[in-house]
């Protein structure tokens, strides 16, 4: 469970929250400046809010009052941002080994991560040698590696066409129910979120607008098809 109570201010934008994420994946929807990347990287700790407090699991990531503000490394959260940012000079399988040397308790099985994300075939390739969706599932397996607590995704299939998309998040979807790892999914698709979040929060200039099940709020949206 992440409970997040924060406040941050850039310039004119000003991003406001008070609420509790306890499902399995929860998405936050809303248009492009709302503040849904801000919200990310304030839970990973690449942004400081003003005030506020930041829990996950019991633990506490950051709270103004307490002088408590754990740096990234440290707050057990994994970030799948849109692009993969994979190192070049590295292929799959060092990319994967770097998300495990870093892990505090040596991560997820390495075996177990490739099986799941089908990985085996691509562990000497180079990244400029992968697709798109082979980026964003090595990308995938190096956070995992990391043995999160939570993991965050950025518009991850963003750059991808709607064939691949389709392709890729079964293997998001696996992940969720394999390593039974909760998730906070950003994404400006509605049929992602049909298809994948549990619950949407509908995030608007920096402020939670509505909240419900994905079927509700986007009723006239096709989800992806479950068995792509």
């Amino acid at each position: 469970m992440l409970e997040l109570k924060l406040r941050f201010r850039r310039g004119p934008f000003n991003l406001e929250l008070d609420t509790t994420l306890d499902q399995r994946v929860t998405a936050f929807f809303g248009p492009s400046g709302c503040g849904k990347t801000t919200l990310l990287n304030l839970i990973a700790g690449l942004a400081r809010p003003e005030s506020g407090r930041i829990l996950l699991a019991g633990e506490t990531l950051f709270d103004s009052e307490a002088g408590i503000d754990l740096p990234p490394e440290r707050r057990r959260v994994g970030y799948l941002f849109q692009e993969g940012r994979l190192f070049p000079h590295l292929n799959v399988s060092g990319n994967l080994r770097y998300g495990l040397r870093r892990s505090k308790d040596g991560g997820a099985l390495f075996e177990e991560v490739v099986e799941v994300l089908e990985l085996h075939n691509l562990l000497h390739r180079q990244a400029q040698q992968l697709s798109g969706g082979e980026k964003q599932r090595a990308a995938l397996g190096r956070a995992l590696l990391r043995a999160p607590c939570l993991l965050l995704l950025d518009e991850p299939l963003a750059s991808l066409d709607e064939d691949l998309k389709g392709r890729i998040l079964p293997f998001l979807a696996r992940t969720v129910g394999h390593f039974d790892l909760p998730m906070i999914y950003v994404s400006h698709s509605s049929a992602e979120l049909r298809s994948l979040a549990d619950h949407v929060k509908l995030l608007e200039n920096g402020k939670i607008a509505g909240e419900g099940d994905p079927e509700v709020l986007f009723p006239g949206s096709t989800p992806f098809p479950k068995n792509s």
